[in-house]
């Protein structure tokens, strides 16, 4: 059961992030303050795996193939995903983008049912399912939500991409040493984070160089993004490694209720109470997720 306050506490350090790459996006771009979030966190992530490595007893690494493979399509799948979050969030709000990014919930429960073998409860797709018309009631655009092109398909997409990308990183740190799930899920993180920075950063010094420019400026917000990001995908990796990706995404829904109270006091946005219903409903689809997996 420890796999659930550790997504929990991974959710927290998300919105945390969202929120400060959020606050850079105008000046940077969508890949500008999705650069953010590797280039500035794989400092601090590289400094949680050597902690965690040396902290730990008997751990030994296994990198084959598989491992390097999964590395890399996750990271490809995550850094468009983070993109596309980012838009949803800028066409719409910051509790409503983080929302639709929750469509990676029944996504998650798919991917690693069909693609990765997951052995998944009944309790925990029912919950899935419920938790997912809960978030499609939320997302839903009415009255004075503004809800511009795109934004919308913005947000499932970004959902699929992070739902994918979390069943390769779990992949992968079971590959790296499964018998020491922090300490590979961590060291994962360091990898992945070193692949994106090096890929995004030539890509952004080719395209558009003007963005880079904008992230440096930016560096103070930078660095609590990068932080809090290192310490949530860290988290989120660890949780992962210990019960499969579609059971973690229920739980972490938890996001949901902790972004609308962060975007009421950081960007003045509200929540009708249609939309308060459809959150106590998700948490309902939370709840049966969560006890499906720790069921015996």
């Amino acid at each position: 059961m420890i796999w659930i306050p550790i997504t929990v506490a991974a959710a927290a350090f998300q919105v945390a992030r969202n929120a400060a790459q959020r606050s850079i996006m105008g000046g940077a771009g969508p890949w500008g303050a999705t650069l953010v979030r590797f280039l500035f966190g794989l400092p601090f992530a590289t400094a949680f795996a050597a902690v965690a490595w040396i902290s730990t007893t008997g751990a030994v690494a296994h990198p084959v193939p598989w491992f390097w493979l999964c590395c890399a399509a996750g990271a490809a799948a995550q850094m468009g995903a983070t993109a596309a979050q980012l838009v949803a969030m800028h066409r719409s709000t910051f509790a409503l983008g983080t929302a639709m990014q929750q469509s990676g919930l029944p996504f998650a429960l798919v991917w690693g049912a069909l693609l990765f073998g997951d052995r998944i409860s009944a309790l925990t797709w029912s919950g899935g399912l419920v938790a997912s018309a809960g978030l499609a009631i939320l997302t839903w655009p009415r009255g004075e939500v503004v809800m511009r092109r795109g934004a919308v398909l913005a947000g499932l997409g970004s959902g699929a991409l992070f739902a994918f990308s979390a069943n390769c990183f779990r992949q992968a740190s079971l590959t790296f040493d499964p018998a020491h799930p922090a300490a590979s899920a961590f060291v994962t993180v360091m990898i992945v984070q070193a692949l994106q920075t090096v890929v995004l950063t030539s890509f952004l010094a080719v395209r558009d160089p003007s963005a880079l420019k904008a992230v440096a400026a930016a560096w103070r917000q930078s660095l609590g993004a990068g932080f809090c990001g290192a310490a949530a995908s860290g988290l989120w990796f660890t949780a992962m490694t210990l019960t499969p990706v579609g059971a973690v995404r229920a739980v972490g829904v938890v996001e949901m209720p902790i972004a609308a109270i962060a975007g009421n006091r950081l960007f003045a946005e509200r929540f009708t109470v249609l939309q308060i219903v459809a959150g106590l409903i998700t948490a309902v689809g939370v709840v049966m997720a969560a006890l499906g997996q720790i069921s015996p």
